[in-house]
This record gives C-alpha cells, sequence and structure tokens, in this order.
C-alpha cells in the first residue's frame, strides 16, 4: 500500500498545523504520529511547544526530532493505516542550513537530503501530511543565508509538490486546493 502524502503550505499562523489534525478523518488512523521539528531554544518557544502538545491530545504520539527527520520518518511509519503528521519542514530546513543538532550542512548537501527525503516517500506505509511554509511570497531576503534558506524551502515545497496527491495553500485559515488527485 503507498501512502498518501499531503502538502499542506501557507505562511506563518495560517492555520496549517491545526489543519494537518483536523481534517474530520483524524479517527480512521491508526497509530497517529506528529513528527515535531521544532527546538525549544528559549521561554517563548517551549510556551508554544506545550500549547501545541495540548492541542493534539493523547492520542497522537509525539516525536520530536529537529535534525534526523528522515530517520525518524522510516521509524515511525511503518503501521498500514496509520498517519504521520510532519510539522514542520519549515523548520527542518532551518535547522539543517543554521546548524541545529550539532551541524552545518551546505547547499548541496541539504539538497541531496531533499533527493533521499523524495527516495523514501514512496515506502512508507502510512499517510503522511507535511506542513511546510511558503517563504517565497515576501520580499527577497536582504542577507545571503536568507535568500539560500527561501530558495531551499522553495526547492523543497516544489519536489514534494510534484509527488504529493494533494496541496492545500492555508490563507487565514481557510484551505484552498492547490492539487488534488486520487
Amino acid at each position: 500500500m503507498k501512502p498518501y502524502i499531503q502538502l499542506i503550505l501557507g505562511g506563518a499562523r495560517s492555520g496549517k498545523s491545526r489543519y494537518a489534525l483536523h481534517q474530520g478523518d483524524e479517527d480512521s488512523f491508526h497509530p497517529k504520529v506528529f513528527l515535531a521539528t521544532a527546538s525549544a531554544h528559549d521561554a517563548e518557544m517551549a510556551w508554544r511547544i506545550k500549547r501545541h502538545r495540548e492541542e493534539r491530545g493523547a492520542q497522537w504520539q509525539t516525536v520530536e526530532e529537529p535534525y534526523e527527520v528522515l530517520e525518524a520518518l522510516l521509524k515511525y511509519s511503518i503501521s498500514p493505516g496509520g498517519l504521520l503528521v510532519l510539522d514542520c519542514a519549515t523548520l527542518w530546513i532551518s535547522n539543517l542550513l543554521c546548524g541545529i543538532g550539532g551541524k552545518n550542512l551546505t547547499f548541496p548537501e541539504i539538497e541531496a537530503l531533499f533527493e533521499k527525503f523524495l527516495r523514501i516517500l514512496p515506502e512508507l506505509k502510512v499517510n503522511l501530511r507535511i506542513v511546510s511554509n511558503e517563504v517565497g511570497l515576501g520580499i527577497v531576503p536582504e542577507t545571503a543565508l536568507g535568500r539560500e534558506f527561501r530558495d531551499l524551502q522553495g526547492r523543497f515545497n516544489q519536489s514534494v509538490a510534484c509527488i504529493a496527491h494533494q496541496v492545500v495553500l492555508l490563507v487565514a485559515g481557510i484551505p484552498v486546493p492547490i492539487k488534488t488527485s486520487k
């Protein structure tokens, strides 16, 4: 059984995470795994992570992995009929680029990870919802690092959108279908 892959895009605070968790079908998936890529580097971020955990509830197994996302995907996506929510690709890319997890990866190294990510997706046994920010709609970043991040994020989103069954853009909490295939 091939996984059903959904890419959920939007800006910051657009409702992406809530939509990934609450589409009205959550009771039909067992087990349910939430793969979180955020790290609590300050009190405000720790509060956000705590609030998100509480919103999910006990029916979700939470796995916190800011860096080794590919390994976590393979480890926790072994139950056919399950659901895994990866939230979010944007923080994972930021972690890779800025050295969270003890490594600073180069642009080509991160692109190689993206290729590996895309190759393993069809091997997963669970349905997958990938939450990612759409960062290319604003101004051009002032710094080289900012532009590199924007470019990596855009390439990731384009690559995943090509293989995803469904792509949804969240605007002010409203899901706008971009791509739907059966």
